[in-house]
């Protein structure tokens, strides 16, 4: 195989066998001489995206020649637990080579996205600076490789998953972080899921290219689709240029996104209770279905798993008080009120989960978060036992299902493996 690699297989999928394959070709082209290495995977989020097996690859097949750490690319989220780290990348790895990243005081600033750029790119809604700004610790010149390792997927904010995002966002600051995220919301998600060159993406592959492009940094990115129901890895993609980002978009494109004849009046969207624990991540339910959501329909979230509505503490008080309110409302609180104005990501996470009135949200928890405290922030609630008396999740099976009772129901597995539309309102 030349680099950059691209291996593609569509019919059969790539086996663990031909994935470590790949990885050998990787390891023989870009790592042979590296002494320290630091990997870049995400965190248990992602845990479907076989970062965890390529992470683990890389480090048994680098540790007797070279010093490998991992700092995974948390965002905003908590540090990784023991048992979530066992459960992603294997119990054989010392754990205290899992650096945790901290958005909020772990960040070095390289420079900025200038005001006149943001506003280009914000269609004149926006008119300030965006830092770029990453973990101190990549910019540390010992290392001799650094591999980024994700997924490529639809995805809310950016259009896209991974690439530049993985690391201005994953472990950059709240600077990036908060004006990415509310560039995003206001220029539309409707306008942004699913393409490869948004608005957000521009001004993070801009700010890599000038401020960390001298960076010994590979991508490793991967995309999965369904075969016969199942998650199956169909692409896999290595090189450090926009090149192999832009492939890999294509496949996940082709994967990922599900086009409908026809809007959805019910979906049923189910989150895994170890992967979706707040309403941060499980709005992925929302944001991932609302362009295939008929007016006055019925989306309802069943949420076994949830704790808390963000992963940060301070941003889970920010949602309690502001509440997913409709776009409009939301932009008037962060005019009105500075805390959420200094929190942009969090007024971001607000408009990304509102439906606007169009149509109707049901979160269904189970004992951890209340009725009273689903209904304060503006959904409507059922306790998960009801609802899936009402609607068997076992039954179901991805995709339009008709009941005994001639009810038509649309279900969803999992919210983060692709995107939902209807023809009529998706054009890439």
């Amino acid at each position: 195989m030349t680099y950059p690699i691209h291996h593609v297989d569509t019919d059969q999928g790539i086996s663990d066998q031909t994935l470590t394959q790949i990885l050998d070709q990787f390891i023989q082209q870009k790592a042979l001489n590296a002494k320290r290495i630091l990997i870049l995977p995400p965190d248990i989020t992602r845990f479907y995206s076989k970062a965890g097996f390529i992470s683990n690859y890389l480090y048994q097949a680098l540790k007797d020649k070279a010093e490998v750490f991992f700092l995974p690319a948390l965002g905003t989220h908590e540090p990784m637990s023991d048992g979530e780290i066992d459960a992603m990348f294997g119990s054989e790895i010392p754990k205290d080579l899992f650096l945790p990243h901290f958005w909020r005081t772990d960040v070095e600033k390289l420079g900025e996205i200038p005001p006149q750029r943001i506003s280009e790119l914000s269609g004149g809604k926006l008119d300030c600076s965006m830092e770029v700004a990453v973990n101190k610790l990549v910019l540390d010149k010992k290392w001799d490789l650094i591999v980024s390792v994700g997924q490529i997927v639809p995805h809310e904010v950016i259009g896209m998953a991974n690439y530049t995002k993985n690391i201005l966002v994953g472990i950059g600051g709240e600077d990036t972080i908060h004006k990415s995220h509310f560039l995003g919301a206001v220029y539309g998600m409707e306008r942004i899921m699913g393409r490869t060159y948004t608005p957000v993406r521009k001004a993070l592959n801009e700010g890599f290219d000038q401020y960390l492009r001298h960076l010994p940094i590979e991508f490793i990115l991967t995309v999965l689709g369904k075969k016969n129901d199942k998650l199956t890895l169909q692409g896999v993609y290595c090189g450090n240029q926009d090149d192999t980002y832009e492939q890999a978009c294509k496949l996940s494109q082709q994967l990922n996104l599900n086009l409908l004849d026809k809007p959805i009046k019910k979906a049923i969207v189910f989150l895994e209770p170890a992967e979706f624990k707040t309403t941060w991540l499980g709005n992925k339910a929302i944001y991932r279905t609302r362009m295939a959501m008929a007016d006055d329909g019925e989306l309802i979230v069943l949420a076994p798993g949830l704790q808390r509505f963000g992963e940060d503490l301070e941003i889970d008080q920010l949602i309690r008080k502001f509440g997913y309110k409709t776009t409009d409302e939301t932009l008037a609180s962060v005019k009105q009120h500075p805390e959420l104005a200094s929190n942009l990501s969090a007024a971001a996470h607000l408009i990304h989960g509102t439906a606007d009135k169009r149509f109707n949200v049901t979160y269904c928890p189970n004992d951890a978060v209340t009725q009273e405290e689903i209904e304060s922030v503006n959904y409507q609630y059922c306790h998960y036992n009801d609802m899936v008396k009402r609607y068997p999740i076992e039954s179901l099976k991805n995709g339009w299902n008709t009941l005994e009772n001639g009810e038509e129901v649309f279900y969803v597995s999992n919210p983060a493996l692709g995107l939902w539309a209807t023809k009529q309102n998706f054009n890439e």
